[in-house]
């Protein structure tokens, strides 16, 4: 058994679309758009076979989590870089380019060495090592 894919509900699709390419090599298929139910998507895939689907809807109400928010339910997207300096560099070029970085590089206490940054959706991601 494996995880086929998981998804995430967007404000902007193609902004997510655009920031997950450029910056972990995703690969967008074609838009899939459902005009009785005003829903949108988009299946991501990564080099590992991973997928994560992106969706809107114009009914969608505004979340209330935050990075510091302690609640039940998925709360991170981990991507694997090949080494602690792919962190370092990745983590850089977020913050570059304007995102927040939720959390510095560092040795976890489980032995990751990790970055924590907030896409474009507020959403937490990890870079890890």
């Amino acid at each position: 058994m494996k995880i086929e894919h998981l998804a995430i509900w967007v404000k902007n699709l193609e902004e997510s679309k655009t920031f997950y390419q450029k910056y972990f090599g995703a690969v967008a298929n074609e838009k899939y758009h459902n005009p009785v139910k005003d829903f949108e998507s988009y299946f991501l895939s990564f080099n590992n076979g991973c997928r994560l689907e992106i969706m809107t809807r114009p009914a969608l109400k505004e979340s209330t989590k935050s990075y510091e928010s302690q609640q039940y339910g998925l709360i991170h997207l981990a991507f694997s870089a090949e080494s602690r300096e792919k962190v370092d560099e990745l983590t850089e070029i977020l913050r570059k380019d304007g995102y927040t970085i939720a959390g510095e590089p560092r040795t976890t206490g489980d032995g990751y060495y990790e970055s924590v940054i907030l896409d474009p959706e507020n959403n937490i991601i990890e870079i890890v090592a």
